[in-house]
């Protein structure tokens, strides 16, 4: 039997050595049952690593409460610090799968995140733990976001072309429910008892007894579920391996530093928008309670995000990248239309309108910022071997993969950043001005210039990569 008819029949927790996508009769034979089993199981891996990931934009709000004495602008740091560490960890776990597998990576990458989850149920017990083990903390549960980067670069690699704003918009759109998520499960988990005496006694509230241990313990046995269903249950691809110097081509590549800058806009405004959104309603908003709220947000991101992927395979990328940012300034402007001024005034269901609107646009941008990566990628490789003979031209549409799924997985380590800078803005603005009107002027600016990249190279007629 040869290896492609073994791989006719390919067992779960296994390297696939012949992985064909764009061959129309191995994907129908095979391939697609097999992708949809792997992205089945990505999905509620990559769920629980954006609930670790933001935690603490459900828990900040909470720490005093109970007593812990941080100022404001430490509680917003906290929410910032998980961004920063996990955009930085994104940049290493963008080039894991083809090193190691995506099955090997995927389990192994899920049991970590039960380190922070863990060391936050134990350090909430006591109301004198320095600020620096919640750093650390915050800073360990960046081990979330960086999944991210190797979970949609393994998953482009299961799915032909004209299949991937679909694929990476399921995997990153329904993965991204884990924020609205952790900021609905929290606030419910840490009301009740849920785990008896072995999770310890309950803190004492401003408000009545909280259970706030619970923030961290809630995840363990969903994290260790799935991590050893992500280890038996998926695959690795053979032809998903390659080398650093292979990936880090991308490098020298113009278009993923653009893209990088697109993707910050987009990925950043909502993972930046989810982490301060509490925050900044009870910074503003002080007679409304944030967690009622908070979780809405990420929700409608995450749910359009699937929406995005669809519209992107349909009208591409680039068009809809344009619309999303021109809506988006309106957007902003919005916001601070409807925020109080000097402590007073302001319009909250208008600016919760706003910012729902925008978290729309997000998670719509989001998928088609990614649906454009892979379209540009192949395109550039078309150009660069339109004078080799079939064996060239197959290399190169191999390369062309390869630096698709490299440049995934780093713009969304860069565009991560955004989750730090936003709510850290939201901090300074308010520290030096005394509101956030500021910060959200600066965003205006940034949103102008990915609108004017998108424009220029891959949306207006003649574009030099249009997608």
């Amino acid at each position: 039997m040869n290896a492609r008819a073994a791989d006719h029949r390919p067992r779960p927790g296994t390297v696939l050595r012949t992985w064909q996508p764009e061959d129309p009769a191995f994907w129908a034979a095979t391939g697609k049952r097999v992708a949809g089993r792997n992205l089945a199981i990505s999905i509620p891996n990559l769920v629980l690593a954006f609930a670790v990931w933001m935690m603490f934009s459900a828990v900040a709000v909470s720490l005093p409460k109970i007593g812990f004495a941080f100022s404001t602008d430490q509680l917003f740091w906290l929410t910032a610090l998980p961004a920063l560490s996990g955009a930085t960890l994104r940049i290493f776990y963008s080039f894991m799968v083809p090193l190691f597998g995506g099955r090997r990576w995927t389990a192994i990458a899920t049991a970590l995140l039960m380190i922070p989850a863990a060391w936050l149920g134990i350090a909430v017990q006591d109301p004198t733990t320095p600020f620096w083990q919640f750093v650390a903390i915050a800073i360990l549960c960046g081990l979330g976001g960086g999944n991210f980067a190797s979970s949609m670069a393994n998953i482009s690699f299961f799915y032909p072309k004209a299949r991937q704003g679909y694929a990476l918009g399921m995997n990153a759109g329904l993965g991204n429910l884990g924020v609205s998520l952790t900021q609905f499960v929290i606030p419910l988990a840490i009301t009740a008892g849920v785990f008896g005496a072995f999770a310890g006694p309950p803190q004492a509230g401003a408000d009545g007894p909280l259970y706030l241990q619970n923030a961290g313990f809630v995840w363990l046995p969903f994290l260790l579920v799935c991590a050893l269903v992500a280890w038996f249950g998926m695959n690795d691809l053979a032809s998903a391996r390659s080398s650093l110097a292979e990936q880090a081509v991308i490098f020298q590549r113009k278009h993923n530093w653009l893209m990088c800058w697109l993707y910050t806009g987009t990925f950043g405004s909502f993972i930046g928008f989810s982490a301060g959104f509490p925050m900044l309603i009870g910074t503003q908003f002080p007679e409304v309670e944030p967690m009622t709220y908070a979780f809405l947000g990420p929700l409608v991101g995450a749910l359009m995000r699937s929406v995005g992927g669809w519209l992107a395979d349909r009208l591409g990328g680039a068009a809809l990248t344009f619309w999303v940012f021109t809506l988006m300034i309106a957007g902003v402007f919005g916001v601070l239309h409807f925020l109080p001024r000097d402590g007073v005034g302001g319009h909250f269901p208008g600016f919760l309108a706003c910012f729902m609107g925008l978290f729309v646009l997000t998670g719509i941008g989001n998928a088609s910022t990614f649906r454009m990566i892979p379209v540009i990628f192949r395109t550039l490789h078309e150009r660069l071997s339109a004078g080799l003979d079939a064996a060239g031209k197959a290399a190169a549409q191999r390369q062309a993969g390869i630096e698709s799924a490299a440049v995934i997985g780093f713009s969304s380590a860069i565009g991560a950043y955004g989750g730090f800078f936003i709510p850290k803005s939201y901090g300074s603005s308010i520290a030096v001005t005394g509101g956030p009107q500021a910060a959200l002027y600066g965003f205006i600016v940034f949103y102008l210039s990915c609108l004017a990249v998108t424009w220029w190279w891959y949306y207006r007629r003649g574009a030099e990569a249009p997608s």
